[in-house]
């Protein structure tokens, strides 16, 4: 990215139980009814659509761009968690939830350049959703996750001089939340992954030696390739279990974002396996106060 943030360094390695955790804040989240449903972002393929949620205020709110997970070839953005609904419930922020083409359809960079696209839109039509533009926020898990932080560290999309008004605008975002997200395919070769999506999301069959892997395909699809000091905060929430996404991906990332002076959160589940990035009530109180600290503070 281009513009330096001037946020101060905050690296905190912090401890959570599976249960126990006051979840009383999300327990009365009425049912939402999306705003606006299936507005398309792009016209390539019908995937490239979006439901936003819209929070009743008198002045622009903060939003959150929540991409769902799925191997990145399954999964809906209609199923928006709760900690989230909360928030547009409040009247604190919007939402918005998009959909992407699958690995079924076409391989990355598909994914990223359709959640990119998506950040652009939501800022193209911001006057007429009453959202701020210097507070969007993005989270997701697994793949959703893996999404998320891609486009938090990617260096802008935006093409100032574009016939296509979208694509001027900006890709950039205040902070980033992901759920047991993969950041690092190098290790591919050093740690065991079974799930055979890592290989389809970069057009390889399930079992393909990680030796046999296009280094410039691991690169590209790598959110940590992308780590640089003008990076927004970042949290990362994984359960020290997790056998689909081994715990390795979010550590590796913290430890770069650490490195350069980004402000980075990597909270552990004890015991967590990979349902951890269903975000569930049990795991969404510190997100909801990272959310709280990047987009809702004065």
């Amino acid at each position: 990215m281009n513009a330096i943030l001037n946020s101060s360094v905050t690296c905190v390695l912090s401890v959570l139980p599976l249960i126990g955790v006051d979840t009383t804040c999300f327990a009365q989240t009425p049912v939402l009814v999306a705003t606006h449903r299936n507005v398309a972002y792009d016209d390539d393929h019908k995937a490239q659509c979006l439901d936003v949620y819209l929070a009743k205020s008198d002045t622009p709110t903060a939003a959150m761009i929540y991409i769902h997970g799925g191997g990145w070839r399954a999964g809906s953005k209609d199923h928006v968690p709760r900690w989230l609904r909360s928030f547009v419930a409040d009247g604190q922020l919007s939402v918005i939830s998009v959909e992407y083409r699958f690995t079924t359809i076409e391989t990355h960079p598909a994914q990223v350049n359709d959640c990119l696209r998506a950040v652009q839109f939501v800022r193209h039509n911001a006057v007429k959703w009453n959202i701020d533009t210097r507070r969007l926020g993005i989270t997701g898990g697994s793949a959703g996750g893996h999404l998320s932080v891609y486009v938090a560290l990617h260096d802008d999309a935006a093409t100032p001089d574009s016939d296509d008004p979208i694509q001027r605008h900006s890709s950039r975002v205040a902070c980033a939340v992901s759920f047991a997200g993969p950041t690092d395919w190098s290790l591919l070769k050093t740690i065991e992954h079974r799930h055979p999506a890592y290989r389809q999301l970069i057009g390889y069959e399930p079992g393909t030696p990680a030796a046999d892997l296009s280094a410039r395909l691991i690169k590209d699809v790598s959110p940590v390739s992308f780590v640089s000091q003008d990076d927004p905060p970042i949290m990362q929430v994984h359960g020290d279990k997790d056998d689909i996404v081994p715990l390795r991906h979010a550590s590796t990332l913290h430890e770069k974002l650490e490195a350069l002076g980004v402000p980075s959160e990597l909270v552990v589940i004890p015991g967590g396996n990979h349902s951890v990035a269903g975000a569930a009530d049990r795991v969404a109180k510190r997100p909801a106060a990272f959310v709280r600290q990047y987009l809702l503070s004065p």
